[in-house]
């Protein structure tokens, strides 16, 4: 069996989900956990599937022909398989709580992710960060610089290889 997510996100109307879950159980996954989210402001849908294929299908030959379920709703989707660890770049202010209580989380396994880097704009975490042998980056934000620091911040996730950026108290 393998664990899979699938990510969806397009404009809300009827009968999403149902195209969804009937995809997977033509497929012979069973569903363990379904979030979604109607963003009233601007009319998106965004949907996040876990489910398990007890076929051991990977993502990617399970996601082969679902384009034909995402064109009618113009979905933009991706299948992602649990067992691969996702490139996680944290970003941190001056409460710790959040960052410390991920990192504890991830140094005894109950976190499946390769932490890639700490940002901050405080020195307050930098030996916390070190400790656990992560990189720590140290970009200063002001009113002044913000639109750099900003663009330094996306240098970095791209040095990192990052494909999530984790906001803990920043």
């Amino acid at each position: 069996m393998k664990n899979v997510v699938l990510t969806v996100s397009c404009q809300s109307t009827r009968g999403i989900v149902a195209a969804i879950s009937s995809y997977l159980a033509e497929k012979g996954c069973n569903i363990i956990d379904s979030s979604q989210f109607d963003d009233l402001d601007t009319g998106k849908f965004f949907m996040r599937v876990s489910f398990i294929s007890e076929e051991g299908l990977s993502g990617a030959e399970i996601g082969a022909d679902f384009s034909a379920v995402a064109a009618p709703f113009a979905m933009d989707y991706e299948f992602h398989d649990s067992e691969k660890r996702m490139k996680v770049l944290l970003m941190v202010s001056r409460f710790g709580h959040c960052l410390n209580d991920l990192l504890y989380r991830w140094k005894i396994g109950a976190l499946p992710i390769d932490i890639v880097g700490v940002v901050s704009n405080h020195f307050d975490y930098q030996k916390v960060v070190v400790n656990h042998d992560i990189p720590f980056h140290h970009i200063p934000v002001t009113k002044a610089n913000k639109v750099q620091a900003e663009a330094r911040i996306m240098e970095v996730a791209e040095q990192t290889g990052t494909e999530l950026i984790v906001l803990a108290r920043y």
